[in-house]
């Protein structure tokens, strides 16, 4: 790189709904992972937050997609172009030197072969130089403050927007690891199909979302209910707009399969645990991270299922990006954790 070269460094939480870029110990990037195409001029037109804005709003010349379908890469070429967009973004400073750039992704744990080198390869068509993979849940481990490296037992229940990481970890290494594709996307889809069959009014994706948010709820009764939500959508018979008002119990009852699949992974995970790590586990009890933590009620109904402490981590939507952070700037302590 020559006399004047220096080294940049970011921490890339690739995620399905949302990518997160921390630089210099900052957040720098926050943004949907989204991107808008022209498809006549093959240009990208808009990444992150401008094209959230664009979703269902296109002509016939612009398509806003999102690369990353399920926790991994659906569009390699789209997905190279929205982390160079990212990139470009999180360069905040001009040098008239040349520089490098060294990533550390975080990917999901039930990745295959082919899907990290997807992740890598994007990012290095990106522009990184030195490209290095973390496992979701090792990350989140990691940003909320586990040791991971220690001979003891630490759960993760990273629920995301693509895909739920259920990983036991212990030496610096999982040893029991489950991932499933139902997360914050399924619960967006499960409250479209809901709000058409019940409700008999069609709502997007965004809506969807805003729904998740103020009445998303994994029980039928809460202490600390959420007040009604209005949305406003239209009618399946008459094509005219319709406002209906949604409460956070009908939420809980559309979205009671996918939790309870979710439930399901979590239990094979606990009886695939060694005894040992599980008296860890029963000890300090699970850890919930993610977007989807957020849900309300989860933590609880999950101890009253399994009748072990569950923990909504402290700002659980960065976990896996503070966790990716804290690997790059000491990545020769946690060097073996590198996929």
């Amino acid at each position: 790189m020559g006399l004047f070269s220096f080294t940049q460094k970011m921490a890339i939480d690739l995620g399905t709904a949302n990518t997160v870029i921390i630089k210099d110990g900052k957040i720098v990037i926050d943004q949907p992972s989204y991107i808008t195409i022209n498809r006549k001029t093959e240009k990208i037109e808009w990444v992150g937050s401008e094209a959230y804005r664009r979703v269902g709003k296109e002509n016939n010349n612009l398509q806003t997609v999102r690369p990353l379908r399920d926790g991994v890469v659906a569009d390699l070429g789209a997905t190279e172009h929205m982390i160079r967009g990212f990139i470009q973004l999180a360069k905040t400073k001009r040098s008239i030197f040349p520089s490098a750039l060294k990533v550390v992704v975080s990917v999901p744990s039930g990745s295959t072969d082919v899907e990290i080198r997807a992740v890598r390869d994007a990012a290095e068509k990106a522009g990184a130089s030195e490209v290095y993979l973390i496992m979701e849940p090792m990350a989140a481990a990691i940003g909320i403050g586990l040791d991971v490296l220690e001979p003891k037992g630490n759960m993760i229940v990273d629920i995301g927007g693509g895909t739920t990481e259920i990983a036991v970890i212990t030496l610096g290494g999982i040893t029991t690891n489950k991932s499933i594709k139902v997360a914050g996307d399924e619960f967006t889809s499960d409250i479209v199909d809901y709000m058409k069959s019940k409700h008999q009014i069609r709502i997007g994706e965004p809506t969807a979302e805003e729904i998740k948010k103020n009445v998303g709820s994994a029980l039928p009764d809460l202490e600390d209910a959420p007040e009604d939500f209005s949305v406003i959508g239209q009618d399946l018979a008459s094509v005219l707009p319709r406002t209906v008002s949604v409460n956070y119990r009908e939420i809980a009852g559309c979205l009671e399969k996918s939790i309870q699949k979710i439930e399901t992974a979590i239990s094979n995970a606990l009886d695939a645990t060694a005894p040992e790590l599980y008296a860890d586990i029963y000890k300090d009890g699970v850890f919930l991270t993610g977007g989807g933590a957020y849900l309300k009620g989860l933590d609880k109904r999950f101890r009253d299922k399994f009748q072990i402490p569950f923990h909504v981590a402290e700002d659980p939507l960065y976990a896996v990006a503070k966790g990716t952070h804290i690997v790059l700037e000491n990545s020769s302590r946690y060097s073996q954790l590198f996929t």
